[in-house]
């Protein structure tokens, strides 16, 4: 999982254009699950997110301020 963190630390440090390019490279390799699978692991995710917001781990940003971050980002 160590491995995993790093990459991801390493991922969210590129510019914004190259982790679409990335974000899209990974999407498009979730090709061949079915959509079930893909609502699991999408589930699986949400839990664990949530659960690392509970134990403190990460924070939450109100959905207006994130929405305007990212408008002031891609203009």
């Amino acid at each position: 999982m160590a491995d995993l963190e790093a990459l991801t630390q390493e991922a969210l440090e590129l510019p914004l254009d190259q982790r679409a390019q990335l974000a899209e490279k990974l999407l498009s390799s979730l090709d061949e699950l079915t959509p079930t699978e893909v609502e699991q692991l999408w589930a699986q995710e949400a839990e664990r997110r949530f659960a690392a917001y509970e134990a403190g781990e990460i924070e939450s940003h109100p959905a207006d301020e994130v929405h305007a971050e990212i408008l002031k980002r891609i203009k």
